[in-house]
């Protein structure tokens, strides 16, 4: 029998232990779990494996040496660094591009401890996991990172005085030793507090009976549970001393001229404005010992070897920079830390049917702390207020003054909430880092993050106008506009009245900015860009899809266009099965999904139209990467200018005939120069906020009585920062380790005076199986042959020369272990992931999934890691061991959808997890998204299932 030249054994198994696998992202070192490597990497790597030069260094400076101190002690790195690179300014405009000249520094500057104490030269360009395109890439750049000469973070004592670098951080207040669990009794005390309250979320009178059911259980041993009652509990979390940061509050009152009658009930309330002390929480959250290996001391910027400019954390960014310049011209502030101040606000509505309770919550962040840590929380985003909302009667909501009052009652909130730190904005105040070292630090406002109505809000202007240029309402997109300023705004309002502000400058002439309280605060240069709201919500839910709905039926019969719309659902509906891909099992009329929706509606509605969607979210995907550099933020211009050329068949096709003067839509040319100032936007994107709604607001207010819920909202808020604090302080003694059971027998077992203590690890039972029997089931006959080939082709891995045709094959007469699935990890900060951007998905290859039809993935395949993107890659079905190889059609993507097509190279095998060509025809009703791979001949690569594949299927 001969076998079959398309298919190839893969990914074989022995009958031992499996040898290590995941490879570490920093070196060659290889391990089994995800936690080895972790472990690893935190004590080899706990830094991002970056070069630190700063000009005339060729060597790394010691750790935290002080500018006097010699830095040829500290051993050079393995690889002689490359020499300092002069940077040229940028081509275009700092005024323009937001850029700033490459810094020069003196023989003094000297790069804070956190960087300079890890100083391996590691490419970081590669990939975790040793991919052989990245190992046999040659002379990828290296990164070097240039920090800021003067605001550079020197530790110094409580007092502010400077001590030697190599002295020891002083002890926290907390830190008791490793059985101090106050003020819980032991281990198991802290975790039921912590389970029942943060986690389960258990009502009070459901904790009172457990804890009854709990104690029955424990009375014949003459025992007791670790709380009597629910207010024990209570009592017991409100004397947490961490975390401890008490709510406040202040009322304001409308003070203008009030009518002599008909008053309007909004002139004589009082508007209440809860918060927290921001001198207090921020400090607290700087100290934080959970961000030691994700915070920066100092603004920075990062280039490759061959001069490309990269921006990934705040700090990376220009506006950073250009701050601590202006901060540095007071001589006071050198060696101080610039602590940019991250807000973001978010009306939202707990319930519609109770009364349409609606909050507004302020959240703060600082700069300091990585994307990664902003986006999944880890207390890196806290709650500092709730702002008051007024409300009047229909008779007066559109009237001139109570615009004004609700308008001027944000600024002024925000104004009085943020007045404590005013005086550490000029003058540095010392505080605690995560570190555990005292540094002093300088205070600034930085970005605040909103949608695009609140951002009108803030900028003080009319709605419809831009927040950060001069563009007119009107003709937002044709000319040349300058950058809104306070400087300009100020100059505006003292020579024009406010109805020709309103009219020609769009501006709201009669608000006060709360940013002009502030030194170096300027609204418009504050609002940050929203992926949320101005790309996936806006552009794409608003914009987009209602435009080829509206196309559809407008050049269409009712009954026609709704089949039409009908079999786009279809075709959504029969995507098949990946994993992290949501699946819409009517389609939803392709609003909620992003991934391909243009493959969707090929055949339906003309190819411009295809290629509008398809520049777009080319545009939304590259927005979102984790790390921008100067090639990425080209082709995110290029994917714009796409955008606007093919956008035009909305306006020819009279759907948009009124033109595009839409705010969401002119955001777009604001985002490169964003990029270049506060580093990649998904770490100020208004999904941050909207999510920590669900932990800081509704959550608290399903578990309040409803009546006068805020100030209950509040306590909650409260207990659960005291817990949080207590969490992270327990771990950094390294009192959690293991479980309450574990550390429980551990403490038993440290009674005896000798014992042992054995780990018994058992293994997952799976299908072992005699090739013959398996080769029926999977329909390859030949199967035998083929792991025949394999085990000779590993045998012979050295001999390139042998032949299987010329040999006698090995025999194998085993039986073989069958996984139903395998767990890939991999590197994609870009999508949802680890803190240390490691990624995991599981690879399915089973016959019956979620007790349906069967489910077999696909997977990549590096089959030239000297070729780009696509051109290196095939796409293969994973049905257990062997794989299903399909061929590219063509040398280059799809012109219209910006995707691959492919096609197996045979027709007698499955096809690949692909998205299907669908053509002009209809899609039969009868068809389910598990025949898919069977009814389809070609599929396009569907490369945004996800931003990794983004990223790789180019």
């Amino acid at each position: 029998m001969l076998p079959n030249p398309n298919l190839q054994v893969a990914h074989a198994h022995t009958l031992r232990s499996p040898p290590p696998t995941l490879a570490c992202q920093y070196c060659p070192r290889h391990f089994r779990s995800k936690g080895g490597c972790t472990k690893h990497i935190q004590a080899k790597h706990p830094v991002d494996g970056l070069e630190i030069h700063g000009p005339h260094h060729s060597s790394l400076p010691s750790p935290s040496s002080s500018p006097s101190q010699d830095s040829s002690s500290h051993r050079s790195p393995p690889e002689q660094p490359p020499s300092p690179i002069p940077i040229e300014p940028m081509p275009v405009p700092a005024s323009d591009n937001m850029d700033v000249e490459y810094p020069s520094f003196g023989l003094d500057h000297t790069p804070p401890r956190s960087y300079v104490a890890f100083g391996e030269e590691l490419n970081i360009n590669s990939s975790p996991g040793g991919n052989a395109r990245d190992q046999c890439t040659p002379d990828l750049p290296r990164i070097t990172r240039a920090y800021h000469a003067k605001l550079n973070g020197q530790i110094c004592n409580e007092n502010g005085d400077d001590i030697p670098p190599d002295t020891l951080p002083p002890p926290r207040g907390s830190d008791q030793g490793p059985d101090d669990w106050t003020p819980y009794a032991n281990h198991l005390e802290f975790e039921v507090a912590d389970f029942l309250y943060r986690r389960n979320q258990m009502s009070a009178g459901d904790i009172n009976f457990i804890l009854s059911l709990w104690a029955a259980s424990l009375a014949i041993h003459n025992d007791k549970p670790p709380f009597s009652k629910v207010t024990h509990m209570y009592d017991t979390i409100d004397s947490t001393p961490l975390g401890d940061i008490s709510w406040e509050s202040f009322s304001l009152q409308y003070i203008g001229e009030i009518p002599a009658d008909n008053v309007p009930s909004w002139m004589e309330a009082d508007y209440d404005v809860w918060f927290r002390d921001p001198r207090i929480l921020v400090p607290n959250l700087v100290s934080n010992p959970d961000f030691k290996f994700n915070f920066d001391y100092t603004p920075f910027q990062e280039r490759t070897t061959d001069n490309t400019h990269r921006f990934r954390d705040f700090m990376s960014g220009n506006w950073a920079w250009s701050q601590a310049d202006i901060i540095a011209d007071d001589p006071q502030t050198h060696g101080s830390v610039f602590c940019p101040i991250i807000l973001g606000s978010d009306k939202t509505t707990v319930s519609v049917a109770t009364g349409h309770n609606e909050y507004w919550p302020v959240y703060l962040s600082i700069g300091n702390i990585h994307n990664n840590i902003r986006q999944v929380h880890r207390n890196g985003v806290v709650l500092l207020a709730f702002l008051a909302i007024p409300k009047t009667t229909h008779e007066f909501r559109d009237d001139a003054a109570f615009r004004k009052f609700r308008r001027q009652l944000l600024h002024s909130s925000l104004a009085k909430i943020l007045e404590p730190l005013k005086p550490g904005m000029t003058s540095p105040e010392v505080i605690r880092f995560p570190d555990d070292h005292f540094r002093k630090v300088i205070y600034g406002l930085g970005p605040y993050i909103a949608d695009c109505p609140e951002q009108a809000l803030l900028a003080c202007i009319v709605q419809g106008w831009c927040a950060k240029c001069t563009a007119p309402a009107k003709d937002l997109d044709t000319g040349h506009h300058v950058r809104r300023s306070q400087a300009h705004t100020d100059l505006l309002v003292e020579e024009f009245e406010l109805g020709m502000l309103w009219d020609e400058y769009g501006l709201v002439g009669d608000i006060v900015p709360f940013t002009n309280g502030f030194p170096r605060a300027n609204i418009n240069e504050l609002l940050s860009s929203d992926i949320l709201h101005q790309l996936i919500k806006g552009m794409f839910k608003d914009h987009l899809v209602t435009w080829v709905n509206d196309y559809i039926k407008v050049e269409h019969s009712a009954s026609e266009a709704q089949k039409i719309l009908d079999d786009i659902d279809r075709h959504i509906a029969l995507a098949p099965s990946f994993a992290g891909l949501r699946w819409f099992p009517e389609g939803r009329n392709f609003k909620q999904w992003t991934q391909a929706a243009h493959e969707a509606i090929e055949g339906h509605v003309p190819d411009e139209m295809v290629k509008a969607m398809h520049a777009f979210l080319d545009f939304c995907y590259i927005a979102r990467r984790d790390t921008h550099e100067t090639h990425s933020l080209a082709a995110l211009d290029n994917a714009l200018q796409r955008f606007h050329r093919h956008r035009e068949v909305f306006r020819t096709s009279g759907v948009r005939a009124e033109g595009f003067n839409l705010p969401r839509q002119h955001s777009l040319i604001h985002y490169v120069k964003m990029i270049r100032a506060y580093g990649a936007p998904n770490g100020l994107c208004s999904s941050i906020t909207e999510s920590k709604h669900i932990k800081a607001v509704k959550e608290p207010w399903q578990r309040s009585s409803r009546f006068e819920a805020l100030s209950q909202m509040l306590l909650t808020n409260q207990r659960l920062d005291k817990l949080a604090a207590a969490r992270v302080d327990f771990v950094n003694r390294g009192m959690l380790k293991g479980t309450c059971l574990s550390s429980v027998w551990e403490g038993i077992l440290r009674a005896w005076v000798n014992y042992t203590m054995t780990i018994v690890r058992t293994n997952i039972s799976l299908c072992r199986v005699y090739p013959d029997d398996i080769a029926a089931e999977i329909e390859q006959p030949d199967f035998s042959d083929l792991i025949q080939q394999f085990i000779h082709k590993q045998e012979n891995a050295q001999d390139s020369n042998s032949n299987n045709s010329l040999v006698a094959l090995p025999t194998f007469y085993g039986k073989i272990t069958v996984y139903p699935s395998a767990v890939a990890t991999f590197h994609a900060p870009s999508d949802i992931s680890g803190i240390g951007g490691m990624r995991r998905e599981r690879i399915r290859a089973v016959n019956s999934w979620r007790k349906g039809s069967g489910r077999y993935d696909t997977i990549f395949v590096n089959t030239d890691p000297f070729a780009e993107g696509m051109r290196g890659l095939d796409i293969a079905r994973y049905p257990c061991a062997l794989v299903h190889w399909f061929s590219r059609l063509g040398d280059s993507p799809n012109d219209n959808t910006g995707l691959w097509i492919v096609e197996p190279d045979t027709s007698d095998d499955d096809p690949a997890h692909l998205l299907p060509v669908f053509g002009h025809e209809y899609v039969s009703r009868t068809l389910s998204f598990s025949d898919t791979l069977d009814e389809f001949t070609s599929f396009y690569v569907n490369k945004y299932a996800d931003h990794h594949a983004f990223e790789i299927a180019f």
